[in-house]
């Protein structure tokens, strides 16, 4: 089993490519600590206390981080995005995968591994996602800055971009935001929604000992999205 002996965190382990993700590694030999603001750890992991208590809970030793936890926030365009979403945006998906970060790496030695969960918003233009996107684009610059200043320590840091994911966010979208199923499937060259074993199938391999010639990369997971 790939992951046998390892112990990982997944954030936003609670549903969608969290929980898949956990499940995942959980299958492939891993102790899974997973992390959410409703079950399993709880944390919010826009607060450092919450942080530091998930991190002190798991103990001295850590081989795999998976930061997905992340919320929308708004779906307004600018200037109509309110002060308090974009904060929001850069607290949980910025702030967060920083605070995790910094209190798992003095746990994490040579062979250890961090994915981060951007997106594709993070690296083109989509409508309504102007502070969404403008966070995971921050997680893309982060990821690459990480992965140099530990890269003689032998950790790895990359992040997967996935596209349009068939999940609970998608529910959300489409039943309080009022977006349009079809048009979030037609924006897809392959014509379906992601599903969130596929990137969590992702995840794993940056995980793993795969992977070992790759840091500070971006791994996209798009249906075609970004190629059209």
């Amino acid at each position: 089993m790939e992951f046998a002996g390892k112990i990982a965190v997944v954030t936003g382990g609670g549903s969608g490519i969290g929980q898949a993700t956990a499940r995942r590694l959980a299958e492939g030999g891993a102790s899974v600590v997973v992390a959410s603001r409703r079950g399993g750890h709880r944390t919010d992991v826009s607060d450092e206390d919450s942080v530091r208590a998930l991190f002190e809970a798991v103990g001295p030793e850590l081989h795999i981080l998976v930061n997905c936890a992340g919320v929308l926030a708004s779906t307004e365009r600018t200037p109509d995005i309110a002060l308090d979403d974009w904060e929001l945006a850069f607290a949980v998906n910025v702030r967060g995968t920083f605070l995790c970060c910094k209190h798992a790496l003095p746990r994490m030695r040579s062979g250890a591994a961090i994915v981060n969960v951007a997106s594709v918003a993070g690296m083109v233009g989509v409508p309504g996602r102007a502070a969404y996107g403008a966070s995971k684009g921050a997680v893309i610059a982060f990821t690459r800055a990480l992965a140099i200043d530990h890269v003689a320590d032998g950790v790895r840091v990359n992040c997967v971009c996935p596209g349009t994911i068939d999940t609970p966010w998608i529910d959300r979208v489409v039943d309080e935001l009022g977006e349009s199923r079809d048009a979030l499937v037609a924006r897809q060259p392959l014509g379906r929604l992601g599903t969130a074993e596929e990137i969590a199938e992702a995840v794993a391999y940056l995980a793993s000992d795969r992977s070992q010639f790759t840091t500070g990369s971006q791994l996209v997971v798009d249906g075609g999205m970004t190629a059209a």
